[in-house]
């Protein structure tokens, strides 16, 4: 890419390809050499709010150690840039998708698969390790595939970067003293469930060994679909990983299920590999093991051809990359009007255009219609215990995360106004969230939105992906019973109504 400084008028955005709590990536067309790339967009009012500068410092220099650095299993920089809102990082486009979608294919995905993409996971854990970087977070979902179907891992928003200290081998590695606070911290834990580490869990020294073990997870999920470690919940899983409990299918790879034992070890210090010399061999003792003997030393993998059906991919849908962005009545940049565009939010645009006269509001019903309405939830819905005799006005299920994590709960909008949510398992009412003037939602994406109060911000996730029109009945429910906000000044220095009523925040995560 050109040394010049970019910009996003640089980029026609077209589509979004990935998306997390804290991040969107759009799938872009730089404009003058019409090449595809990924860009990750962190909104830094967002940042500053949650309190994650340093990490996304720390994945910024990752990324350029990378880059500076290269190997062909990682995404690349190409480069960043920022506005008076924005910060945006451009990558190289993995066009097919992540490693988990070709695990979950299991007549495509067979024991040279397990063996082939197992060997480049373990190569990029050489060079990431030799650079000093722990990712934290190693799962499929991180693990794209190139064009030629080779590996490349991302996502590094909850890597360490850690230095050498003279009293160990120098292939053991200790976080910097800022991460070293931060790891022994309660409920400092990072990554998904099924790949955390027991140190992890328990708040002892993070090393690259976490790495390891996440990546024999990954070989259990490769050879029979399915993670070693699983249960009903989060809190059951994390049981099972501190306890050692797993178990092999009767017809699991006996040499794979050897190797996995070999390294899913309680003390980091036993998993094989961590005693290996790094910065000079390599994983040596795990490249040894008679599970990679049919690679017969020869390790040079990026120059092989992987063992997956091309046609497989040529017919596969995420393969398809007909960029609609080459258009050229498609305007470049992420004005709002773009990401308008992009996200299909044209139910805020198309509510707002409806005649003022006309457009019946979400409160405004007649007390017969109220009383037919109650009749009828009396009788068939069986949350109308929950709400103390008021209407329902919108339910749905929504993730409500808090700490470690996320609670299913039924959220149910009724006239008062109350937003009331319940444990649907057992049902029972576990609190509201409190209605007044100054409540605010926002949403971040489909999937992804706050609503903020004067006392705490409640971060929500709608399985249904419609983050968005939650945002907006809760915002016309709040304006019709205490009245417009304020207007005030955004991030963006433009008066208006209210953010999230005219825009979707935009945050950050290539996945």
């Amino acid at each position: 890419m050109s040394d010049m400084k970019k910009c996003a008028n640089d980029f026609i955005f077209d589509r979004v390809i990935g998306e997390g709590s804290f991040s969107t990536v759009f799938l872009g067309v730089e404009v003058h050499r019409s090449y595809e790339v990924a860009i990750k967009v962190c909104e830094k009012a967002l940042i500053r709010r949650e309190k994650k500068e340093n990490a996304i410092f720390r994945e910024k220099t990752c990324l350029h150690m990378l880059t500076i650095n290269p190997s062909p299993f990682f995404i690349q920089l190409l480069c960043t840039f920022q506005d008076e809102t924005r910060l945006f990082f451009v990558m190289n486009y993995a066009k097919n998708g992540e490693l988990l979608s070709l695990i979950n294919e299991r007549q495509v995905f067979n024991d040279h698969c397990c063996r082939f993409y197992s060997a480049e996971i373990l190569l990029a854990l050489e060079h990431m390790h030799r650079l000093g970087i722990v990712h934290r977070d190693l799962k499929p979902e991180n693990i794209l595939l190139n064009d030629k179907l080779h590996i490349q891992v991302s996502d590094f928003g909850s890597a360490l970067l850690m230095k050498e200290t003279n009293n160990e081998n120098n292939d053991r590695l200790s976080p910097n003293s800022d991460d070293q606070n931060n790891v022994r911290r309660r409920n400092s834990f990072v990554g998904t469930a099924h790949y955390v580490s027991p140190e992890m869990l328990t708040n002892k020294t993070i090393t690259s060994n976490s790495d390891l073990w996440a990546f024999g997870c990954i070989l259990y999920q490769m050879v029979c679909g399915s993670t070693p470690f699983r249960a009903a919940n989060e809190y059951l899983i994390f049981q099972k990983i501190i306890k050692l409990e797993f178990e092999f299918p009767q017809e699991f790879d006996k040499t794979a299920s050897n190797l996995i034992k070999k390294i899913l070890k309680i003390d980091a210090n036993d998993r094989l590999g961590s005693s290996d010399d790094v910065k000079n061999d390599g994983y040596i003792s795990i490249k040894s093991d008679p599970y990679f003997k049919a690679l017969s030393d020869d390790w040079s993998l990026h120059e092989k051809k992987p063992p997956v059906s091309e046609t497989y991919f040529s017919n596969n849908s995420r393969n398809d990359t007909n960029i609609t962005s080459i258009n050229e009545n498609i305007e470049p940049g992420l004005a709002e009007n773009q990401i308008t565009r992009i996200m299909g939010l044209a139910l805020h645009e198309d509510y707002d255009k409806v005649d003022s006269n006309t457009k019946k509001g979400i409160l405004d019903i007649t007390e017969v219609e109220l009383n037919e309405r109650l009749n009828q939830q009396k009788e068939h819905n069986m949350y109308h215990r929950f709400v103390e005799n008021n209407l329902i006005l919108k339910e749905g299920f929504i993730d409500k995360k808090k700490g470690l994590f996320a609670r299913r709960r039924m959220f149910l909008l009724t006239t008062g106004p109350h937003l009331y949510y319940v444990d649907s398992s057992n049902m029972v009412l576990k609190g509201q969230i409190p209605f007044s003037k100054n409540m605010r939602p926002e949403a971040k994406n489909f999937r992804n939105f706050f609503i903020h109060t004067p006392n705490r911000s409640y971060i929500l996730e709608d399985i249904s992906n419609n983050a968005p029109e939650w945002c907006r009945v809760v915002e016309e429910v709040r304006d019709m019973t205490f009245g417009p906000p304020i207007a005030e000044e955004n991030s963006t220095g433009v008066v208006g109504k209210d953010v999230c009523r005219r825009k979707i925040s935009v945050n950050n995560k290539y996945r």
